[in-house]
């Protein structure tokens, strides 16, 4: 039953495709993100969706006359880039196939990154892609936070078999990257169901993130909580509300949960702590070793018999930086901190709009958000082997793209007029915009 409705479902979606083919960049993102044909277990498990909807996309966008996007950006050069760079080192590289599979794969993603930078091109359509993402993986937030507190937090929450985000501590950074999504769309609705759903489903997200019992996740959680209350203006309230909260979710997590999440401090005495570190030495050698590192996957026996303090110990690298550093060597590491570097700087630029020009509040409130959600991906990173993650690339596409359609609205007068600026100004917007019972006054 679950193959016959998914399937009918991307068929009924690629009708429109043609007409509108913006619906196949949704589609693309919510098979990528949430893998649906994962929860099935019949013929659709193995259909090739993606490529079905590739295909049919790029019909539409050749055959479309709707407006499109200027796709260059120095982070849409410098993704492209990456890409040649990630084709050179495969030539070079100690297992073949392995670095071949990525390559196809990685080049699929930067390919659509294009092409959603080209056909998003108004602020409706963006926010039905940011709603994408915030559905695609909500849904395993919610369902993992529920499942966290029916088991206790005793049993951990994984993610959709066979996919990206399979494993415990894949889905919880997905997940950590997607709550500040959530919260830009609920200051964005003023329907108080959306509102009201959409808090209770960062809550239940929140919970599922401390449910998959990641150590690198939890360490996310904790970033995320201090740079809302850095930014916050209401220091010693958001504090006591983080607080509160945070209390009433630990408290129901079991004495296994906090026995891992100990480890943090005694890894010394954790073997897949140690079995980490000794990728990691596996990684700065290989990048040190040659120029173009050893290519996606490397980190196979053969690798660590050549570099590894401990070849016995051969285990995965779980972190995006030393993953890049040994399969892309210095130059690819350089190419993937400056992306993200840029990306940063352009979600920063976006913050600030709505200083300026109040009815591009909309872009600040996404601005920070992608900002908050980049700190949980460069935080549970450190000890995530997800450097080649599809929805790190689609959120520095997102604030490409927020940026262009700003500066558009900007020049042509488009963006609707909204409601006056309260008394204090911007700065009693910002208040306003940091809790969710106090919906900014510049919202649509």
């Amino acid at each position: 039953m679950r193959d016959i409705l998914l399937t009918a479902i991307i068929f009924l979606g690629l009708t429109q495709v043609i007409s509108r083919p913006y619906v196949g960049v949704y589609l693309w993102t919510w098979l990528s993100l949430m893998n649906p044909h994962r929860l099935t277990f019949g013929f659709a498990y193995s259909l090739p969706f993606a490529q079905i909807i590739a295909g049919i996309t790029l019909l539409g966008l050749f055959l479309g006359k709707q407006r499109k996007l200027n796709v260059w950006a120095p982070e849409s050069v410098l993704m492209l880039i990456l890409l040649i760079w990630v084709g050179i080192t495969t030539f070079f590289a100690l297992n073949p196939d392995g670095a071949f599979r990525e390559l196809d794969r990685f080049a699929k993603t930067i390919l659509f990154i294009f092409i959603t930078l080209t056909l998003i091109s108004d602020r409706q359509k963006l926010n039905w892609l940011v709603w994408i993402y915030a559905l695609s993986l909500g849904f395993y937030g919610v369902k993992g936070g529920i499942f966290t507190i029916a088991t206790g937090g005793s049993a951990r929450v994984w993610g959709p078999p066979g996919s990206f985000i399979g494993g415990n501590n894949e889905v919880a950074l997905a997940l950590l990257m997607t709550i500040p999504l959530m919260r830009y769309l609920q200051l964005q609705t003023s329907n108080k169901i959306l509102r009201l759903g959409l808090i209770g489903a960062m809550l239940l997200t929140s919970v599922a993130v401390l449910g998959t019992q990641s150590r690198g996740a939890f360490l996310g959680i904790m970033m995320i909580g201090l740079f809302f209350w850095w930014k916050s203006p209401y220091k010693l309230g958001a504090s006591v509300m983080v607080g509160v909260i945070a209390g009433v979710i630990l408290m129901f997590m079991p004495q296994s949960w906090w026995d891992r999440m100990n480890t943090i401090e005694t890894y010394e005495q954790d073997a897949s702590a140690m079995g980490r570190i000794n990728a990691w030495w596996v990684a700065f050698r290989m990048a040190n070793y040659s120029v173009t590192g050893g290519g996606a996957n490397m980190f196979t026996w053969q690798a660590f018999d050549m570099f590894a303090p401990n070849p016995e110990d051969v285990h995965d690298v779980h972190s995006i930086y030393f993953e890049m550093l040994g399969e892309q060597g210095w130059i690819g590491l350089a190419m993937f901190l400056t992306l993200l570097l840029l990306a940063w700087i352009r979600c920063a630029r976006l913050a600030k709009l709505g200083k300026k020009h109040p009815n591009l509040k909309w872009a600040s409130d996404l601005g920070l958000m992608l900002q908050v959600s980049m700190i949980g991906y460069c935080t549970a990173g450190a000890f995530l082997g997800l450097a080649y993650f599809d929805y790190i690339y689609d959120l520095v596409a997102t604030a490409i793209i927020a940026w262009k359609i700003s500066q558009i609205e900007l020049q042509e007068g488009t963006a609707p007029p909204q409601e006056p600026v309260p008394p204090g100004g911007h700065k009693e917007l910002r208040k306003r915009s940091l809790f969710p019972g106090r919906p900014s006054a510049l919202r649509h």
